[in-house]
């Protein structure tokens, strides 16, 4: 019996599609950083300072837990459609978000920000759908060796995206309010109205020129293990988000963390029994999605752990305009993506990535310490060489452990092991902010009895997150006369503040090391080549392997 003759693609419908597949991920990874610099004006306009952090958290939530269940719904039904509605999701939800607040409270969802964040996490539900889809396709129609080399050019896209994503925020901020039947058409809602047309194009290219992949694996949805993956992670998102503010001994943080934890067991207990589970656990028995997916995990958490306090150090530790101080994060981003498309074609030419993995997690523990150890008195230049290591390292990341899991699994599985890479990838983000955020806080409350004066009689005083608010308001008025400035600070203060965020960062090291150590047990794997179609007049010869003996 002959298997099937793998599919085959024109490269028009190969060219469209990638081209479609790369504004979906860009838009994507944009709503991940665009917001950020509207978000003034907007609470501005809608109230609710209180809910400021969910605008952005109700996103990452949305899109973090159902990257898994994408996956196996990819796998089940296809790419095409599950792409299809992640961007039919994405698209309703910015327009949702665009108009927030246009028409008054709303009966459940209430003032404009609250419906915010509720259509902030419709948006997420679709942005989950589009970067899963993206790398399970290009999967689908690349062969791996190829498929190293588009793998850095998405990497860089992701890079592009944190860079210019605040600036864009920042342009369509500051355009004047206009107005058209009544309703706001300018000014920050351009932010969410940006994707409209843009992902309109994509879909329009992928349901016209995307071929249909044929490869679906059929079966039920794990409804039970969907459900018990939300009851999972949901409240231990929250948890680690809430408690460095409330206190990790507050009784409603250790009530998430109990209930994330009965959920854990209970996802394992139905993934373990059911025929179509949404994360399949014999996948960890591959030992290069369990080390790989470990270790991107790790590296991930410590790069946004670091990456998230690094400007504050910029700014308080050292005195720098929150200007400079963005102008000095640039050189990161460079190196990131220089090092994301420079992997993938080096991984395309040896044909393998462990050499590849392996330095880039080297580089970016060395310039973890090497942060760690910045010096009090350190210039710009100093400070931008050692940030611009942590780019260059950190750079294979975002492509090279993704190639490496979909090398190891059947075809199959290719949409459930991406989408389980990406959303260890998220969890690790978010687990490095909250962990991060709580050592800060730790650091901060430690007595400064030695630090605070030289007079022996001073008190104990300690630091919290509202006095480092107080700081980073100070510090963008330098340049204004008779301003408070950050080099008016108490100098022990500013030395306390350097010394828990240098804390931080090294903290930030260790993890780098653990996560450096995990990704010297993959396995390196040589990157299998696309299969053959199957000569139909050669009877027992299957595709990539030799033919049949005649004997």
């Amino acid at each position: 019996m002959t298997s099937p003759e793998p599919q085959t693609f024109s490269p028009l419908e190969k060219r469209v599609t990638l081209i479609a597949l790369m504004i979906v991920f860009l838009l994507s990874a944009l709503d991940q950083t665009i917001v950020s610099t509207a978000m003034p004006r907007i609470v501005a306009q809608l109230s609710g300072l209180d809910l400021y952090p969910w605008v952005t958290t109700a996103y990452l939530l949305a899109s973090t837990v159902m990257v898994p269940i994408y996956g196996k719904l990819s796998d089940i039904y296809g790419r095409k459609p599950i792409l299809v509605i992640g961007i039919s999701l994405f698209m309703a939800g910015s327009m949702l978000c665009g108009l927030s607040g246009e028409f008054g409270a709303l009966p459940l969802l209430g003032g404009g920000m609250t419906q915010l964040i509720v259509f902030r996490a419709i948006q997420g539900l679709g942005g989950a759908a589009l970067i899963t889809s993206a790398f399970a396709v290009i999967a689908d129609l690349y062969p791996p060796r190829e498929r190293a080399k588009l793998g850095g050019l998405f990497g860089s896209t992701f890079g592009l995206a944190s860079v210019i994503g605040p600036l864009i925020g920042g342009f369509f901020t500051d355009l004047p309010t206009a107005h058209l039947f009544g309703y706001d058409v300018a000014g920050w809602r351009w932010v969410f109205y940006i994707n409209l047309p843009l992902a309109g194009l994509a879909l329009f290219m992928i349901l016209v020129e995307m071929p249909r992949l044929t490869h679906r694996t059929g079966g039920k949805i794990d409804f039970a293990g969907a459900a018990l993956l939300l009851t999972t992670f949901v409240p231990f998102l929250l948890a680690l988000s809430w408690g460095g503010t409330a206190g990790w001994s507050a009784p409603h943080i250790l009530g998430l963390f109990a209930l994330a934890a009965v959920s854990l067991i209970a996802f394992l207990l139905v993934e373990a029994r059911v025929a179509n589970p949404i994360i399949s656990l014999s996948l960890f028995r591959n030992r290069t999605f369990a080390t790989g997916n470990l270790s991107a995990f790790l590296m991930f958490m410590a790069f946004m752990g670091m990456v998230s306090f690094l400007p504050l150090y910029m700014q308080l530790g050292l005195g720098l305009p929150a200007t400079t101080s963005g102008l000095a994060m640039m050189p990161l981003t460079v190196g990131l993506i220089m090092a994301a498309t420079a992997s993938g074609f080096l991984v395309n030419k040896l044909g393998r990535y462990k050499l590849v993995m392996v330095g880039g997690a080297a580089l970016t523990t060395l310039a973890a310490f090497l942060l760690s150890q910045t010096p009090s008195d350190a210039g710009l230049f100093d400070l931008m060489w050692r940030v611009t290591l942590l780019g260059l390292g950190l750079g294979p990341a975002q492509s090279v452990f993704n190639l490496a899991t979909q090398n190891a699994v059947p075809r199959e599985q290719l949409g459930v092991a991406t989408s389980a890479g990406q959303f260890f990838r998220q969890v690790g983000s978010t687990v490095g902010v909250a962990v991060f955020g709580a050592v800060l806080t730790h650091n901060l409350a430690a007595p400064m009895t030695h630090r605070v004066s030289a007079d022996p009689t001073a008190q104990v005083r300690t630091l919290s997150l509202a006095d480092l608010e107080k700081l980073a308001l100070s510090s963008r008025a330098q340049a204004e006369p008779g301003a408070p400035t950050v080099a008016a600070v108490d100098p022990a203060v500013r030395e306390t503040v350097t010394s828990a965020i240098l804390g931080v960062i090294f903290a930030g090291f260790i993890v780098c090391l653990l996560g450096f150590t995990a990704t010297l047990l993959v396995p390196d794997l040589p990157l299998t080549p696309r299969p053959k179609p199957v000569d139909v007049h050669t009877l027992g010869e299957a595709p990539g392997e030799p033919p049949a003996d005649p004997a």
